[in-house]
């Protein structure tokens, strides 16, 4: 077991005027790493609470490791864990009564599910006798993740656990994911970090509630619509402007130093006709090259292709 699906999932708030989540389906495999991208307010929070019983939909079902998440909601709350995106962990007691606390709920003790914790409560015991909300926040992250995992959960929800995380803490939290996956445990992790999506095996983009775009990381970037051109001159604002006036430019935008450029249609011309028209509006400096789409690319073209 450990799977999770969800059939037509929908949510809405403020009197049903504001529609979070739009009949979203999709399933996750026991044992899989899957990861929900999207940005602020696309409905990745919504899903997570109704997934693990905090929050009821309006329509649809989900089931959780063979569960159905309004009739068996005990029974998922027992065989899952969950590290919600704020800091949630008592600010004033301490590491140690921190996990202590919530091994007592459930039933258990640090000691008996140890081998499970054991990579990531290494590198906070040094600050075991530390109150929580004095803490970093990678710390913090670590002992939100130990507090999730100390009933020895099938399911795991990670709703962006990453935010406001520096670098070096981002990747030792995937890393420590990666591990936690050889144990058996299905993961489900949000983020809206593009990046993060390549380290999962199968990711669903999630816009405005609604699912654009389910595969693996691989297989979505290699679905992009035609060549991208990664485009630069001198002038980067008029070049945006003056590439927006082009008619045969499907979309435009800021990528880094340089604008991603993609044609309404693919003529193998496309970066010849492009330079040419760039030299007639006086540019300098300018550079045009192939090059191959990211995640976010992916995302963006969709977007604007649900936007149509």
């Amino acid at each position: 077991m450990g799977g999770v699906t969800l059939m037509n999932l929908t949510k809405t708030y403020d009197s049903g005027k504001v529609l979070a989540v739009d009949e979203v389906s999709f399933s996750v495999e026991p044992g899989e790493l899957f990861g929900l991208i999207g940005p602020d307010g696309a409905g990745k929070t919504s899903i997570f609470r109704i997934l693990t019983t905090v929050l009821l939909a309006d329509k649809g079902t989900a089931t959780v490791d063979g569960y159905d998440v309004v009739k068996d909601y005990q029974a998922i709350r027992n065989t899952v864990g969950y590290m919600p995106g704020r800091f949630s962990l008592y600010q004033d007691l301490t590491v140690e009564e921190n996990l202590t606390f919530f091994a007592t709920l459930f039933g258990t003790t640090i000691q008996k599910n140890y081998a499970l914790i054991k990579d990531i409560y290494e590198q906070i015991e040094p600050f075991k006798k530390r109150r929580a909300g004095k803490l970093s926040g990678g710390m913090k992250q670590k002992l939100a993740l130990c507090c999730a995992l100390i009933h020895k959960p099938t399911v795991l929800f990670l709703d962006e656990p990453t935010t406001g995380v520096d670098v070096v803490s981002r990747k030792e939290f995937w890393d420590m994911l990666k591990r936690l996956k050889q144990q058996g445990i299905t993961i489900l992790v949000s983020t809206p970090y593009m990046d993060e999506a390549t380290l999962c095996e199968r990711i669903a983009l999630i816009q405005t509630g609604k699912i654009l775009s389910i595969d693996t990381p691989e297989n979505v970037i290699n679905s992009y619509p035609g060549q991208l051109f990664a485009v630069k001159a001198d002038s980067i604002h008029q070049l945006l402007n003056d590439i927006r006036q082009n008619s045969s430019i499907r979309s435009s935008y800021a990528f880094g130093e340089y604008l991603h450029v993609s044609f309404r249609q693919d003529n193998g011309q496309n970066a010849q006709t492009l330079l040419q028209y760039l030299e007639q509006k006086k540019h300098t400096g300018i550079e045009v090259k192939p090059i191959r789409p990211t995640i976010e690319d992916r995302f963006i073209e969709l977007m604007t292709k649900q936007a149509d």
